[in-house]
């Protein structure tokens, strides 16, 4: 009675640790298919670059319309000063 008891403890225990040290491996086999599934990295940064191009270049124009209206009103200002 006492072996029977003692090897259900034992595959139990054995059941429990087994399962804990798969666990992480698991974890890190999901996430590394979630990304890969999610796309490929240099993808998303090549995106990630061109949104940055796109605003850096969208904020020169900006820069560009406010330095040529201050150009317009200082010119205006000396017209009306002669």
């Amino acid at each position: 009675m006492l072996n029977i008891n003692s090897k259900k403890i034992l595959l139990a225990l054995c059941f429990c640790v087994t399962s804990g040290s798969l666990s992480p491996a698991l974890t890190q086999a999901d996430t590394a298919i979630v990304l890969a599934a999610g796309g490929s990295g240099n993808i998303a940064s090549g995106q990630a670059a061109e949104q940055r191009a796109a605003k850096e270049k969208k904020a020169a124009e900006k820069q560009k319309k406010a330095e040529e209206k201050k150009a317009a009103e200082v010119q205006k200002g000396k017209a009306a000063a002669k």
